[in-house]
């Protein structure tokens, strides 16, 4: 998946949009973080089929990437 891609960056913006640039794992928590990475749910290294589903796509904060990733 090339993530500098025109067509990745028409994606990443449009879901961004769709989530109100909020951060979903935090708003299922009550809280307002503003989101600024689009997160696959199924990885698209794994799941290549499904890189480009917006409901595999979702909106949120660079911390909780992060976290998704197990990164320090």
């Amino acid at each position: 998946m090339n993530y500098k891609s025109k067509q990745w960056e028409h994606k990443r913006s449009r879901i961004l949009r769709r989530d109100g640039y909020r951060c979903q794992l935090s708003k299922r928590i009550g809280k307002r973080i503003e989101g600024n990475t689009v997160h696959h749910i199924f990885p698209a290294s794994l799941f290549p089929e499904w890189a480009w589903e917006d409901w595999n796509l979702i909106t949120v904060s660079a911390a909780m990437h992060n976290k998704l990733h197990d990164r320090g």
